[in-house]
């Protein structure tokens, strides 16, 4: 079955491939009038537009056959057809748009609603701190709620950051590692130990825990050759002791 009048006048067209510009009304007449007849054999109840639609065929048909066309107010022909031309490309326009409007239609139908939108609006602005209500959005509330974010951002990005850094030396590994090479050197040059461990933070490193050995007496210090050079002993009375502790360990 058809959707209607222009639905069928339509399928006429297509099927004998003809101009919809330039309709031929007689045939188009004699097919649309013979299937009506066709629904009244079967006993179907023929809508009310489709009756109308006979009737304009009939009148067009009828027109056509005057021999004085009418004329328009610049003395141009009238063709009785343009009317009807015009609501079957009004009608074919509007069916091309029926799959793309269908699959919109059954997408939507497969998505779930949100509930009270409006609810749930008004608890993100207030978890976020907005002073404008989200659903309520102009152009003008738009740019002032991009330029506050824009200043905490610049406010964030200004904010001193402390980084922790985990160096690969602890005083307490370096105190026992300097030890350890003054006791099996006898004794060792502070330059040496520059050279063994060349990076800054090892030698602040090695520095403190030259200083702690020294408070708990168990290196000497002595004026080394050349330029902020010295020398690093064990302690009189610790060599003993220290050769014990490697011992152990």
């Amino acid at each position: 079955m058809f959707k209607g009048p222009f639905d069928l006048l339509l399928f006429f067209i297509e099927r004998d491939e003809l101009d919809i510009h330039d309709i031929p009304i007689f045939q188009i007449t004699n097919e649309f009038m013979g299937y009506l007849q066709q629904l009244e054999q079967l006993n179907i109840e023929v809508a009310s537009d489709f009756i109308l639609t006979a009737a304009t065929l009939m009148r067009i048909k009828a027109k056509m056959l005057l021999p004085r066309a009418d004329k328009d107010e610049e003395g141009n022909e009238i063709d009785p057809r343009e009317e009807l031309v015009q609501h079957l490309l009004e009608y074919k326009k509007y069916k091309s748009a029926i799959p793309d409007l269908t699959a919109m239609e059954e997408q939507r139908m497969a998505q779930e609603n949100r509930g009270n939108i409006h609810e749930e609006l008004q608890q993100i602005a207030l978890a976020n701190h907005f002073e404008y209500e989200l659903q309520d959005l102009s152009l003008y509330k738009l740019m002032r709620v991009f330029e506050k974010v824009m200043v905490r951002y610049d406010e964030e990005q200004s904010r001193p950051k402390h980084t922790v850094i985990t160096y690969p030396y602890t005083i307490e590994e370096q105190r026992d590692l300097i030890m350890r090479m003054v006791t099996e050197r006898n004794q060792l040059a502070f330059s040496q130990l520059i050279a063994e461990f060349p990076d800054k933070i090892g030698m602040i490193f090695n520095f403190l825990a030259i200083l702690d050995m020294l408070q708990l007496n168990l290196i000497g210090v002595e004026v080394g050759e050349g330029f902020n050079d010295f020398i690093i002993t064990v302690a009189e009375g610790q060599a003993a002791q220290v050769m014990q502790l490697l011992i152990e360990e």
